[in-house]
């Protein structure tokens, strides 16, 4: 038996300031995405935005339901209102925030399980990594590729 392991690349910005001007500009639209979001029962809300090859961005917003676990993730949300409304065209990025109450959090979230599988699916099929941003009101982690979040992701292939 030999004992390995794996590492996560990234790169980590002190604040959304920080970043270029593209990835900062899908950071603010997940914020703006946030007003969508239906937290009544954890008031833990999540907007995400996905930018498409083609420069369209589309927002999502995690919904939840008093039939737990019938809510949405924002991830989610965005992504297949992406496929839904421009099939064919491929996911090139993902910028994801969360707040609390109605404040950003301190430090970034990540997303669930659920949604890097989904992630995956998509950037599977746009045959590029998929850069994402977490973050919120302090640093932001960037990563390319869902591998990164995900190193040993289900697939059909």
């Amino acid at each position: 038996m030999e004992k390995k392991f794996l590492t996560i690349p990234y790169e980590e910005y002190t604040s959304i300031e920080e970043l270029d001007k593209k990835d900062r500009s899908l950071m603010t639209a997940a914020i703006d995405a946030l007003k969508g979001s239906y937290a009544p029962y954890s008031h833990y809300n999540v907007g995400a935005a996905v930018r498409l090859a083609d420069g369209t961005v589309v927002k999502g917003a995690n919904q939840e339901n008093a039939a737990f676990p019938s809510g949405l993730c924002a991830e989610r949300t965005a992504l297949f209102a992406a496929g839904a409304q421009h099939p064919g065209v491929g996911v090139v990025s993902l910028a994801v925030v969360c707040s609390q109450n109605g404040r950003l959090m301190p430090n970034p979230g990540s997303p669930c399980g659920a949604c890097r599988q989904v992630m995956a699916q998509y950037e599977r099929e746009a045959g590029v990594p998929m850069r994402i941003l977490l973050g919120s009101g302090g640093p932001v982690l960037a990563f390319d590729g869902v591998e990164s979040l995900m190193p040993l992701v289900f697939s059909d292939l």
